[in-house]
């Protein structure tokens, strides 16, 4: 199973470059098996050329590493956090992908203002708050993860996977990490349509509520009908 597992994140990782959705080595992908208690991430700093399943590190829900000959990803703090406060999560992605890292570093949420939006995203993809200087030093990454916790308070990670760290980039989750990689590929699109709208007039409007409840649920919803 976990072989499975290591197979699947190392595919979802190398799916990342052949989207254009990273630079360099800027960008992790962890997919979890709940009954184990493990999930598989990227290598911490290891290019995408030569990657294998054989180098993804596994841990555990208390942040051990239990197997793997390198260091897991600098981000697994944050991916362990979204696991443990997310239960309904299989997998994790991170990038530093243009568009959306753009929003992130403007301090800008990224609002529904289509039906491509609303097809991934039940409404805007929240901006976290800044962390403060005590919460950099004393734990960055996991930190990380609590302010995208934070986040969610009152909103559905399930209905809206994807959030925008300020001056950070984004982070995207789904069912599995294929899931999570699909929806970054989404929000990386619908980042770059709505930066490419505000260039119009600058204010481009939101869609409308009705619109976009039905554009999410024919996909998402217990009725959906988009799809085989």
């Amino acid at each position: 199973m976990l072989d499975d597992l290591r197979a699947q994140v190392c595919a979802a990782n190398l799916a990342l470059v052949e989207h254009g959705l990273v630079t360099l080595t800027w960008g992790n992908v962890s997919g979890i098996d709940r009954d184990q208690g493990v999930f598989a991430i990227k290598p911490s700093g290891v290019p995408y050329r030569g990657m294998s399943p054989d180098d993804m590190v596994l841990v555990d829900l208390d942040g051990t590493v239990v197997e793997g000959a390198l260091r897991p990803s600098s981000d697994t703090p944050t991916h362990l956090a979204l696991y443990r406060a997310f239960d309904a999560v299989g997998g994790v992605t991170h990038t530093h992908s243009t568009h959306a890292t753009a929003l992130c570093q403007a301090r800008r949420p990224l609002p529904c203002l289509g039906t491509t939006h609303a097809d991934h995203f039940a409404g805007t993809v929240p901006l976290t708050r800044q962390l403060t200087p005590d919460e950099v030093r004393d734990d960055y990454e996991g930190n990380t993860g609590t302010v995208i916790v934070e986040s969610f308070a009152d909103l559905e990670p399930g209905e809206i996977p994807a959030v925008l760290v300020a001056g950070h980039g984004p982070f995207t989750w789904g069912a599995d990490a294929r899931t999570a990689v699909d929806n970054a590929v989404a929000l990386d699109a619908c980042a770059r349509m709505a930066l490419l709208s505000g260039l119009l007039d600058g204010t481009p409007p939101q869609l409308e509520a009705h619109l976009l409840r039905q554009h999410h649920e024919r996909k998402h919803g217990p009725h959906a009908y988009y799809g085989q």
